[in-house]
């Protein structure tokens, strides 16, 4: 479906519109638990954030970053620094906070140029309050962008934390793409697995380079493969910028992901995000027109727990009116940093996505 400018307005009104209606129409929240007749529920929340080129000023000559310099392409001063960090960590305080008041537990992040940039957006005042520490992986992308973690030390425990390359389809090194990371810890006392995927872009057209993003699923799938091997229960969450949508080849079919839950078997994934996609909502936008790149997708583990085990419950879409930019070139498209080579004082070129799990409290 393609849509013009004023669609694409019209399309996002309506995505709003949905999440508010979606609110009024919850569950009963107090103090991060959820009450349903007799039983009680408390939630987390876990997310996905692609941030759009969050460099330092420093000039790195092992990554191609010398655009995000003082003397590059696009003057990347301190001062606009500090001012994407100060309104990243903003969006990133007010993830989840409708059903979990003190934040996500676990968020993945891509496009982060080193451990440094994400040090000092935890540190920012916006966040600093929170008891928040990181996963970082450097990967052997040519710009230098990688893919992390930031998580609640409160909620979450990491216990181990392991990187898998992403082969390229033609036998190549010339195109060497972000790593799957897969962190495996304790969500308050239960065994969750999350891969934080940044999978290679659509540059070249779709057609040509859909099967890079096909061998980066097929590494997912053998994660979740693995570890289902080992605990066929096994709760696993899938969150990335995928670059492709739901109803992509890489998607359905390499890493099985069903957008039916009763359609899932105990091999196969659930999407939550292709309800979205179906009605026209998006994550990302590219010529006038929604996709949806950036996803969270659960095992079968999550769907049919056991008891007082974790329970998906529901996935948002973080659109918030101030997140779309009102003016220029992108008007109607997530609020970016820049408008082509002008600075606007933006947020990211992609919304961030979350999804909700509950837990029965006894």
């Amino acid at each position: 479906m393609k849509f013009n400018k004023t669609a694409l307005k019209s399309t996002f009104e309506r995505q709003f519109q949905f999440v508010i209606t979606g609110l009024l129409i919850s569950f009963l929240f107090q103090t991060q638990k959820l009450i349903a007749q007799d039983t009680q529920y408390k939630a987390y929340s876990i997310g996905f954030y692609n941030v759009e080129n969050l460099f330092d000023t420093l000039d790195n000559t092992e990554i191609n970053d010398e655009e995000f310099t003082p003397g590059g392409k696009r003057s990347w001063t301190k001062d606009k620094y500090e001012d994407k960090i100060a309104n990243l960590a903003s969006v990133i305080s007010q993830l989840g906070k409708e059903m979990t008041p003190h934040g996500l537990a676990i968020l993945g992040i891509s496009e982060i140029e080193n451990d440094t940039v994400l040090n000092d957006l935890i540190r920012h005042p916006n966040l600093a309050s929170r008891p928040l520490s990181t996963v970082h992986h450097n990967s052997s992308d040519r710009r230098g962008i990688d893919v992390a973690m930031i998580y609640d030390t409160t909620q979450f425990k990491p216990l181990n934390v392991k990187a898998f390359p992403v082969p390229n389809p033609k036998g190549e090194s010339s195109r060497p793409t972000r790593d799957v990371l897969l962190v495996s810890g304790l969500l308050n006392d239960q065994l969750i697995h999350c891969t934080v995927n940044h999978w290679p872009s659509r540059s070249g057209g779709e057609k040509r380079s859909f099967e890079f993003r096909n061998n980066a699923a097929k590494v997912n799938r053998s994660i979740v493969d693995s570890l289902t091997m080992n605990d066929p229960d096994a709760k696993i969450i899938i969150m990335g910028d995928l670059n492709d949508d739901p109803t992509s080849e890489s998607i359905k079919t390499h890493l099985r992901a069903k957008y039916k839950k009763k359609a899932v078997g105990p091999d196969d994934l659930y999407n939550p995000m292709h309800q979205f996609y179906k009605k026209g909502y998006g994550s990302n936008a590219y010529r006038d027109k929604w996709s949806l790149f950036d996803q969270i997708i659960v095992s079968h583990g999550l769907l049919e727990p056991q008891d007082n085990a974790l329970k998906f419950y529901k996935a948002q879409i973080f659109n918030k009116p101030y997140l779309i930019q009102k003016f220029g070139k992108y008007k109607g498209y997530p609020f970016r940093t820049f408008d082509g080579d002008n600075y606007v004082s933006g947020y990211s070129d992609h919304l961030p996505v979350f999804i909700y799990l509950l837990q029965e409290v006894e």
